[in-house]
C-alpha cells in the first residue's frame, strides 16, 4: 500500500478515485504527569508514535475494504487534550494506482 501525502505518485497513474478514507486512534491510558520535565516530553512522543501508527493501519485497513492500492493527499492531524490524550487523525484519498 502506498500512502503519500502527495497529490499523485511518481511513476504511476491513477486510475480510479474511490472515496475518502481516514484513520483516528486515541491512547488508551493517560500520560502520567511527573516532575521531571524530559520524561514527560519523552512519554508524550511515544504515545504520539504509538497512536499515529495505529492511526495509520486503520487508514490503510479503511482503504483496502474499498479495493484500493494507495491513498494519496493524506493529512494528519495530532491533538494532545488538557488530560492529556493523544487523538490523531488521518484522512486520505484512496486510488487505485497502476505503474505507468
Amino acid at each position: 500500500m502506498i500512502v503519500t501525502t502527495t497529490p499523485s505518485i511518481e511513476d504511476y497513474k491513477i486510475i480510479e478515485y474511490l472515496g475518502i478514507v481516514s484513520g483516528i486512534a486515541v491512547n488508551m491510558q493517560k500520560m502520567k504527569m511527573t516532575f521531571n520535565m524530559q520524561k514527560y516530553y519523552e512519554g508524550i512522543s511515544e504515545s504520539i508514535a504509538e497512536v499515529k501508527q495505529k492511526a495509520f493501519s486503520q487508514l490503510k485497513k479503511n482503504a483496502e475494504n474499498l479495493n484500493a492500492n494507495a491513498v494519496v493527499g493524506i493529512n494528519i492531524d495530532m491533538e494532545l487534550t488538557a488530560s492529556n490524550f493523544v487523538t490523531v487523525t488521518i484522512t486520505g484519498t484512496a486510488v487505485y494506482v497502476a505503474k505507468k
